[in-house]
């Protein structure tokens, strides 16, 4: 009896991934070996820059909201301590957001912890 072989799923599947490296540069796009290692080591790229993602945004919150303190003469370290040490609990995120989108309000904050 002949050996039975699932080449419509081995297919599909080298498919499948071929698909996925469309747009890629050269060999990367259209030979198998190539294109899977390509792939899988995008994959790894993908959830390490998911982590970074999370640390580059912190780091631009901090940037803005210390840009944004030190026009109100206090520097981030001064602000984030007083903020803590009066309870207002208000997160970097917002934080920056005020300071870029509405200084009015960012002033508040700064001038009731002065």
């Amino acid at each position: 009896m002949p050996r039975s072989v699932n080449h419509v799923a081995s297919r599909a599947k080298r498919k499948r991934i071929l698909k996925l490296t469309k747009g890629y540069y050269g060999a990367r796009k259209n030979v198998w070996t190539v294109a899977k290692n390509t792939w899988e080591k995008g994959l790894t790229y993908a959830y390490r820059d998911r982590k970074n993602k999370k640390r580059n945004f912190r780091a631009l919150w901090i940037q803005r909201i210390n840009a944004a303190a030190r026009i109100h003469d206090m520097s981030y370290s001064q602000l984030m301590g007083v903020l803590h040490k009066e309870g207002i609990q208000i997160n970097r995120k917002v934080l920056a957001d005020l300071a870029m989108n509405n200084p009015e309000a960012f002033k508040a904050i700064v001038d009731k912890v002065k």
